[in-house]
């Protein structure tokens, strides 16, 4: 078997048995030729995969990108800078990392990384099965750690299911998804908010969790509908003009985004709140800050499908008013978001004082096995919007890279 069925199938934690059996001395001579014709074939084979970095599945859904787990190419290499946006990202200790719909923090130096575990078998419950609504059940929300963005130790699962309380918010057959993060320097705390759901997605809440630690564990304290409005799809943001923290939910069936002002804890809400981009449907949204403006990066509704992106700028408060700019993506398979669904835009240093950088994370999402669901990392430039009504204005572009230098990219 390759690597990366190995990789796989330390995730499934599946085994096979094999069969004895005897064979008579006649045979062993046909057995042995049999063998070598064998590993010609299988040579030839794996000469011909190496030869190209980029592999393209054929499950007739779409071409899905596949880079070859050779061992400079992954992600715990301690010698490599390369992100390889597709891969199978490994943790220090070789195994993949199960984050998905994930948050990002940076806190003194060190960056962590939050998302969901998806392991397990995945179904599509009956209510879901019109929309495409697979999953696996509920497992928790996994935290890894790294000081360079390549090389993350696992830091275990910082907010379990509950297996006991079919009541409960975090019950393994029900919903947690899209963890994010952000540290409170008035309590001390690491507040998470996550999307909480029933299995058919009628619940439509957002729940709240807390630790003393980066790492956790995280305390679940109680879901919201925000304001009295049904919430889904949710990044967390802090503006860095006022350390003020906003929780911003796909809202009225997706149809709206929802931008809610959180209380200074971080734990409940203001009451302020306010919709934009009404009747657009849009999900995974992300907000960023670059240069005194608010930028706006999320997704179509499609379930588990790749669509488009879609993007946006406020250039006075996250209040808007917002300006679309189109679809950030570049190139071959931009009208797909390169088959992978946004999550988080996370601002990196240069060390130096120099300008703030962008990361483009998102999920490459695998409807029927959720398990290999892989991670699209990207950097974000910027230059003239795609929409024709507003080429003067700046909009983040992200580009495809079948491999991109952390340290370099951006010089």
């Amino acid at each position: 078997p390759s690597e990366e069925d190995a990789l796989l199938s330390r995730r499934q934690l599946s085994t096979t048995a094999g069969n004895r059996f005897h064979v008579s001395k006649a045979w062993i001579h046909y057995i042995f030729i049999g063998t070598i014709v064998l590993g010609l074939l299988l040579s030839a084979l794996f000469d011909d995969r190496s030869s190209s970095a980029v592999h393209k599945s054929s499950s007739g859904d779409h071409a899905v990108d596949i880079l070859d787990q050779n061992s400079d190419q992954k992600q715990s290499d301690t010698k490599s800078t390369t992100i390889r946006p597709g891969s199978i990202f490994l943790d220090t200790n070789g195994d993949p990392i199960n984050a998905h719909g994930g948050g990002f923090l940076f806190h003194d130096d060190v960056y962590y990384w939050y998302g969901e575990i998806k392991t397990g078998n995945t179904y599509t419950p009956a209510a879901n099965a019109n929309w495409g609504g697979s999953r696996v059940d509920l497992v928790g929300i996994s935290c890894y750690s790294s000081q360079d963005l390549i090389h993350w130790e696992s830091r275990g699962i910082v907010l379990p299911a509950v297996t006991d309380d079919p009541s409960h918010d975090l019950y393994v057959k029900g919903v947690a998804e899209r963890p994010k993060v952000v540290y409170n320097s008035l309590t001390n705390k690491f507040v998470m908010w996550l999307h909480i759901d029933s299995m058919d997605y009628k619940r439509a809440r957002s729940g709240v969790a807390e630790s003393d630690s980066p790492v956790g564990p995280f305390t679940y304290i109680q879901s919201f509908r925000p304001n009295d409005q049904m919430a889904r799809d949710l990044t967390l943001f802090v503006d860095n003009k006022s350390t003020t923290a906003y929780l911003i939910t796909s809202s009225e069936d997706n149809a709206v985004m929802h931008v809610n002002e959180l209380t200074s804890n971080y734990t409940s809400f203001t009451g302020k709140w306010k919709p934009i981009f009404q009747g657009r449907y849009m999900e995974a949204p992300t907000i960023f800050q670059r240069n005194e403006k608010y930028y706006f990066i999320g997704s179509g509704c499609t379930a588990w499908k790749p669509n488009a992106a879609r993007s946006a700028v406020s250039t006075s408060s996250i209040w808007g008013p917002w300006t679309e700019l189109g679809n950030p993506c570049r190139g071959e398979d931009a009208d797909a978001t390169f088959h992978s669904q946004s999550t988080y835009v996370l601002p990196i240093s240069d060390g130096r004082g120099g300008e703030e950088r962008f990361m483009f994370a998102a999920d490459r999402w695998n409807g029927k096995n959720l398990s290999d669901s892989r991670y699209v990392w990207l950097p974000i430039e910027f230059g003239a919007a795609e929409d024709e009504g507003n080429w003067g204005e700046e909009g983040p572009m992200i580009h495809w890279q079948d491999g991109w230098d952390v340290s370099k990219a951006w010089n």
